[in-house]
Order: C-alpha cells, then sequence, then structure tokens
C-alpha cells in the first residue's frame, strides 16, 4: 500500500522516534489497527481508512485492517466466534486504533459501534484498549458535520483511549474519491495526512509509559484479589 501519488514527500518529514519515544519503548513499529464502519461494495469510510493506512505505513507504522463483514451482533454469538476472536486479537496487539464511519442518520453506524461493542474493557487481566491512542475520522453525504467524530470521541474516552486532538471529517465523500477508491488532492485529504502523523507521533509519546494509564482503583482492586487468593489458599 505504498502508492501515494497525491503525497508531497518533502513536506512530509520522517518520524524519527528518538524525538518522541519514552526511555521504556519497546523499538518496534507502532502498531495500528483500523476499523472502518460500512459494508458496501464501494465503502468510503473502507476507501478513508485504506488511505489512512498508506499514510501509516510510509511513516513506519506497521498496520491491520479489521473487515468487519461476518462479524455477529454483540452478544448474539458466543466470544468464540472466529470473527470475535480475530478482532479481539488485533485490539490486544494494536497500540494504536484509527475509527473512520459515515455519518448515518446524524450518528456513527451500528456496524462500527458493533465492533467496539465486541472489544471489553479487560479480558482478565488484560485491558485491550486502555492507554491506546486513538485517530477519529468519518466520511459525508453531504456537507461536512461533526456528528460521528463526536460521538467516537466520547467512546474513545470510554473505552480509556488516548484520542488526539486533530481529526478528519470529508464532506461529500463521493465527490473525493476517484472510480479506483483513491482519494483526490484536497484540503480534506491534507487532513488526513495531518491526523496520521499526529497519531504516530502520540502512539511514541504514549507506549512503554505505563505510568500514565496506572489507576489507583485498579491497583485497589488488585491488591484486594491478591489478599483474597492469598487468605483462601489459592496463592
Amino acid at each position: 500500500m505504498s502508492d501515494l501519488p497525491n503525497l508531497d514527500r518533502d513536506r512530509l518529514e520522517p518520524i524519527d522516534p528518538a524525538l518522541y519515544a519514552a526511555p521504556g519503548d519497546p523499538g518496534h513499529a507502532p502498531r495500528i489497527l483500523i476499523l472502518y464502519g460500512s459494508l458496501r461494495t464501494r465503502s468510503f469510510s473502507r476507501f478513508a481508512a485504506e488511505e489512512a493506512a498508506r499514510l501509516l505505513e510510509h511513516l513506519g507504522a506497521e498496520v491491520r485492517i479489521f473487515d468487519p463483514t461476518g462479524l455477529p451482533l454483540p452478544d448474539a454469538e458466543p466470544a468464540d466466534h472466529p470473527k470475535v476472536a480475530e478482532l479481539r486479537e488485533l485490539a490486544d496487539w494494536s497500540e494504536g486504533m484509527v475509527w473512520s464511519s459515515p455519518e448515518r442518520h446524524g450518528a456513527m453506524t451500528g456496524i462500527l459501534k458493533a465492533q467496539i461493542d465486541w472489544i471489553p474493557l479487560s479480558l482478565g487481566s488484560v485491558r485491550p484498549t486502555q492507554g491506546k491512542t486513538l485517530a477519529l475520522m468519518q466520511v459525508c453525504g453531504g456537507s461536512q458535520s461533526f456528528n460521528a467524530l463526536n460521538q467516537m470521541r466520547v467512546l474513545g474516552r470510554w473505552m480509556r483511549m488516548v484520542t488526539i486532538p486533530n481529526q478528519s471529517s470529508v464532506a461529500k465523500a463521493w465527490d473525493e474519491f476517484d472510480e479506483a477508491g483513491r482519494m483526490k488532492p484536497s484540503p480534506y485529504y491534507a487532513r488526513i495526512v495531518d491526523v496520521m502523523e499526529e497519531l504516530v507521533k502520540f502512539t511514541y509519546m504514549t507506549r512503554g509509559r505505563p505510568a500514565l494509564t496506572d489507576r489507583y482503583s485498579e491497583r485497589v482492586e488488585s491488591h484486594a484479589a491478591l489478599s483474597k487468593r492469598v487468605n483462601t489458599g489459592r496463592i
């Protein structure tokens, strides 16, 4: 996905991890999971997600895009359903995410929400989203709006993610992509470049710093659970 015909490569400088990474940074490429919110064959939220993936890879990230086709509605199937297991494994693997949704009836789509609903706040001792970075994009069928973005921003905070300040909203998306699904050069494309550049920088800045998301309430909970196991002879 390295084809970037509309990118001014001289203006997008390589990101030097040394400028942003924490002392405890693991050193590998930032791992970014991308979710999109439409199953249409010609899906503009998927096209935007694919443009984001190309840019992230250009900036040195390792990227996975989750295909929501076949994902059951939340709780309609057990959690060991293959698509649910795939999504949860990718969420655990990732260090940051991009959520790309159409605006439908003034809101994010149920397809994107279902993906997020399948990712719990905790899986045993693993917290799949806490402390991870998040970038948000929406595509609009008409004039530019921010309803889906605002909903996703609230949801990202609920999922305990570090939601970056920048965001992308593409107005009249049907006019911003060519027949091959590639985004045309425009200020909307430039904004997606901005968002992905910022996401990589924030991911470097926050990973390797576990103290940023070390919570008092969780330390109390962990201590109580340990004490219970000690008192009942299970440790």
